[in-house]
């Protein structure tokens, strides 16, 4: 259940109608926008009178939300979410993009990617410590020893660095990394979402190879109620029966989340068709379509690449890239 609250409400009112709707036994949430106060209710409203609510002098309309999440829901925070990263804002109307190697793989290869994608003008820096990997076989990372190199990079570039938690018990190692990333495999591991929705840091979470919006939505839903305000969204690409591509880009998710829910959403054209040519168009249709941000992998050495090398871009094409997402961004008018 939501409800506005009328602009002329002081702060007292406001006070008084908070405490008393917690005495229903249901969660408070505040969210005061430019022009709107909503007060979201969470837990059990069904025995709460709806229409003893409408009847209290401050309150302007109440709804129920219908859908199963109601924090991610934009009913229950109609302002969009900007999540701050080390001072490079994404979401309402800023835009970013996170670049880097599919996995670190030594000190030369995450350091030269990090200078040159910067210099291409990305703010943030991506890299594999933990690969999730189809094969037992195949490279795995360099786990602990990945984040520092991540960290040796950063100290380079001033650049804030975004890497993949495989499991819980990893998150001691990831005190010093700017974005959590939650991979495709583990949109759903929710004992994972749960303690992660304790931290007080920007989770990057994935939409699984073959989920829905409402169940992407539904697995943020577990980060925002653990009190984690910070998730930003991302489409990557979902499996169907096409096989041309790695999968199949669901640009159609980028408006549509927006009418759903105020947080924001990035796409990583890399690893949704797997074709480094096809990167550029699908990233200039995501800026298009309004996407927030973009993850785009570049390797100095992609043809040596330990991971995903077929995909990744140089850092000659990613500087091409950026020039044409830049044009766009501006023209849809995109805050860099």
């Amino acid at each position: 259940m939501v409800l506005a609250v009328k602009q002329n409400a002081d702060e007292q009112q406001l006070q008084n109608l908070i405490k008393w709707i917690e005495s229903l036994g249901v969660t408070v949430h505040l969210s005061r926008g430019s022009h709107t106060t909503i007060i979201g209710l969470v837990g059990d409203t069904a025995s709460i009178d709806i229409d003893l609510i409408r009847s209290i002098s401050i309150v302007e309309t109440v709804k129920r939300i219908q859908e199963p999440y109601k924090s991610a829901s934009r009913k229950f925070h109609p302002d969009d979410t900007i999540v701050d990263i080390a001072g490079h804002k994404i979401g309402g109307g800023h835009f970013q993009v996170i670049s880097g190697p599919c996995s670190v793989e030594c000190e030369e290869q995450i350091c030269e990617t990090a200078l040159r994608v910067k210099a291409a003008g990305a703010n943030l820096l991506r890299g594999g410590a933990f690969k999730p990997r189809t094969s037992p076989y195949d490279f795995q990372g360099l786990r602990a020893d990945g984040i520092e190199l991540l960290l040796k990079a950063k100290k380079l570039t001033g650049m804030p660095i975004v890497t993949e938690i495989m499991d819980a018990s990893h998150i001691p190692m990831f005190e010093q990394v700017d974005v959590i990333q939650v991979g495709a495999r583990n949109m759903q591991n929710f004992e994972l979402l749960k303690m992660l929705g304790k931290l007080d840091k920007p989770i990057l979470l994935k939409r699984g190879l073959a989920n829905t919006i409402t169940e992407l939505l539904m697995s943020a839903e577990y980060i925002l109620a653990g009190g984690n305000k910070n998730v930003i969204l991302c489409e990557r690409g979902i499996r169907t029966f096409e096989t041309a591509t790695r999968n199949t880009l669901d640009i159609s998710a980028v408006p549509l989340i927006h009418q759903l829910s105020h947080l924001p959403i990035v796409i990583d054209p890399s690893h949704a068709t797997g074709i480094p040519w096809m990167v550029e168009p699908l990233s200039v249709a995501s800026v298009a379509a309004g996407v927030d941000g973009l993850i785009i992998e570049v390797h100095n050495d992609p043809i040596n690449a330990l991971c995903d090398g077929a995909q990744s871009l140089t850092p000659d094409q990613f500087d091409k890239t950026m020039v044409t997402i830049s044009n766009m961004a501006k023209f849809v008018g995109k805050r860099l």
